[in-house]
């Protein structure tokens, strides 16, 4: 006894149902494919910023030494905030689409963030997400920066409205991706070939 079905109404709903499965499949992988070249142009610009930081690091005055022999270096903690970054970067750079590393680099972005400001209160600018002139960073000296929330663009160190435009970018395609992995029926689909949701970058 055949277990193929031998009438052509049932030929006709596999086929549809076979192609629907493709064309939910590509649509998902498009999205998906779009979130990781639009990660590719924010690691540009986070690199880009990295170096700048880098830059200024390096061309600090050097180092005083205390009287017992003590390094003295206000600049230590912005120098650790900017390794931390980039070795997370990198550990992105593999697998930008995990939660967890994304959410790593979040933290360390953060954390950077904040040394940048405590090191140079007055050298702050931020942007709005269309790469306009949002408003100098307001943060007097000896205060803590806050964290920026999902809706607050960042203050980022190198005067660019580059690394902004990247983020708002790289979070809209997460949304759109995300969004579409939970719509029914496509988040069968993304079931069955093990699709997981995406992390922005806040």
């Amino acid at each position: 006894m055949s277990v193929l079905p031998e009438s052509l109404t049932s030929w006709i709903v596999i086929a549809v149902l076979l192609f629907w499965f493709v064309g939910a499949y590509n649509r998902l992988v498009r999205l998906r494919a779009a979130v990781l070249q639009a990660y590719g142009l924010l690691d540009a610009a986070l690199g880009k910023q990295l170096d700048f930081v880098q830059a200024s690091i390096t061309a600090a005055p050097p180092v005083e030494a205390s009287p017992t022999g003590e390094s003295l270096s206000s600049i230590a903690p912005l120098q650790a905030a900017t390794t931390q970054l980039a070795t997370l970067l990198g550990a992105t750079r593999l697998h930008p689409l995990d939660t967890g590393v994304m959410a790593a680099l979040a933290t360390a972005l953060q954390v950077w963030i904040n040394a940048w400001r405590r090191q140079h209160p007055d050298d702050v600018t931020v942007f709005d997400a269309d790469g306009t002139l949002s408003r100098p960073a307001q943060l007097q000296p000896g205060t803590e920066a806050t964290v920026p929330s999902a809706i607050e663009p960042i203050a980022w160190p190198e005067p660019s409205a580059a690394a902004e435009i990247a983020r708002s970018q790289f979070n809209q395609a997460v949304g759109h991706y995300n969004a579409a992995i939970a719509q029914f029926p496509a988040l069968l689909v993304a079931w069955a070939v093990r699709l997981r949701p995406a992390a922005p970058l806040l």
